[in-house]
């Protein structure tokens, strides 16, 4: 599929947040800034922290860490599309051994499927499905690496996913 526009996209998961906070605002502006839509999945916590990214187009899901307010504000997956393509978006806690098997099965029309809980990041194609899982935006702890996303990108070449880490604090 091709497409005359170009669209980014920015994607995280597991900010594992109970409140806005500056440095999370920080990196998301470094992070978003240039992008016409976030796609957040899961464990965000609260769902507070989405009003960060103002007036953009934002698709969430809960996750396991999620708490009663935040679950039940949130859908458990989503379906959508963004420039002619396909998404599925899922935390992804749940999924047995076979990740890719279930999330195919799970989202059987996508083109992208994006989940988290990991907080491990990949790319990888599964057949003709581009999975994605941007790993976790606020790091592995205080001796950890600093955190990850995903940007994806629509363009005439199609669609395409990179992860990028964010500056050290």
């Amino acid at each position: 599929m091709t497409t005359n526009r170009y669209t980014t996209v920015g994607v995280l998961s597991d900010t594992h947040l109970s409140r806005l906070e500056s440095t999370f605002a920080r990196h998301a502006d470094y992070a978003f800034s240039d992008c016409a839509a976030v796609i957040h999945a899961g464990d965000l916590t609260s769902r507070a922290i989405l009003d960060v990214f103002g007036n953009r187009k934002v698709y969430a899901v809960h996750g396991n860490m999620c708490g009663f307010k935040t679950r039940s504000s949130l859908p458990e997956s989503l379906e959508f599309t963004i420039a002619g393509y396909r998404f599925g978006l899922y935390h992804g806690d749940g999924i047995g051994y076979d990740r890719e098997t279930e999330l195919v099965s799970r989202f059987a029309e996508a083109d992208c499927i994006i989940f988290g809980h990991t907080h491990r990041p990949l790319v990888q194609k599964f057949g003709s499905v581009l999975l994605v899982n941007p790993g976790t935006f606020r790091g592995s702890g205080r001796y950890g690496r600093s955190g990850t996303y995903a940007i994806l990108t629509i363009d005439e070449n199609g669609l395409s996913a990179a992860i990028h880490r964010l500056p050290p604090e």
